[in-house]
């Protein structure tokens, strides 16, 4: 296949990419972060998850966030739930857009959110049917896609039929997550094809983690299997609590950068990226995991332009 004319870039850092550190971050910095990413010209950036404080600190703050942020015209703030009660609770925030999150695997889903797969599809039936019948889009998630860490290689078969189920409950879109990020592109594509039986692939999303450095190999192996849709992580934020050793999401800027290099349009300017993956990093206080924006900072500035990619 060819690779697509032009990409979506799913931005999951201030969900996926903060959830997981450890010191809380202030609403205002995830807010401020979320409006660099639309200015940046994302398309869709996963705002905050409605999930038990008690599970997810970090994410305590969701409803403060949602009623912060400068919501751009013709930019998605899709927002995780759980269950009905976080459905409601986003809905009260004003979301337009919400996911849901299934795993390939047994041990992790009891492991992840406490249930079987099939009592967590019976438990995301209710909320994908109010979801939609209150004018809501869902987004259905599947971990584990590549690999498992407790239970090693998953089979495709089992992608494939949660990846469907999901489809029919009614969500319009179905990321395809490598939790651990232990794939390869070989795998990758063998994965794509398994489950493109069951969900078209332009109704498919890839969220690749990069633990091995195998993402953005991964990533061009699928969109020659005819995806269009990746999600990605600013700064290279994130990892996987039960995961020993999983890295964050591939970076949102280095996706970019090989994009723009094989001419696929996107629509996100590279330099507002990367200044928004410096200013959360800096509020970490850590460098950039995005190896472009490391490159950038190495660079001696030759301009004012370039001074104010380095500087931001």
């Amino acid at each position: 296949m060819r690779l697509p004319k032009r990409v979506k870039m799913v931005e999951v850092g201030p969900r996926d990419g903060l959830q997981n550190e450890k010191t809380l971050i202030p609403a205002p910095v995830k807010i401020a972060l979320i409006d660099r990413l639309a200015e940046a010209g994302l398309p869709v950036i996963e705002a905050t998850s409605f999930v038990s404080p008690a599970w997810v600190p970090q994410m305590a703050d969701n409803a403060q966030v949602m009623a912060g942020i400068t919501r751009r015209e013709g930019v998605g703030y899709p927002v995780l739930v759980p269950n009905l009660k976080g459905l409601e609770a986003a809905i009260a925030a004003g979301a337009g857009e919400v996911a849901v999150f299934a795993a390939a695997s047994e041990t992790f889903s009891r492991k992840n959110i406490n249930c079987s797969i099939a009592e967590s599809l019976e438990r995301f039936a209710a909320v994908i049917t109010t979801a939609g019948a209150r004018g809501l889009t869902v987004r259905g998630y599947v971990s584990c896609v590549l690999g498992c860490p407790y239970e090693g290689e998953v089979d495709f078969r089992a992608v494939a039929g949660v990846a469907g189920r999901l489809l029919e409950l009614g969500c319009s879109e179905i990321s395809l997550g490598d939790t651990i990020g232990v794939g390869t592109p070989g795998r990758a594509e063998a994965m794509v094809d398994a489950v493109a039986k069951q969900v078209p692939r332009h109704r498919l999303a890839v969220h690749f983690h990069d633990t091995y450095g195998q993402a953005l190999a991964n990533i061009l192996a699928v969109l020659e299997r005819g995806v269009a849709t990746v999600d990605s992580s600013v700064a290279g934020l994130g990892g996987c609590p039960y995961a020993a050793g999983a890295s964050g999401n591939v970076a949102s800027e280095d996706l970019l950068y090989m994009l723009n290099g094989l001419g696929i349009e996107t629509g996100v300017d590279l330099e507002k990226l990367v200044a928004a993956g410096n200013y959360i990093s800096g509020q970490l206080g850590r460098p950039s995991g995005s190896r472009v924006a490391k490159a950038l900072g190495c660079r001696e500035p030759t301009s004012e332009r370039a001074a104010t990619v380095v500087t931001a």
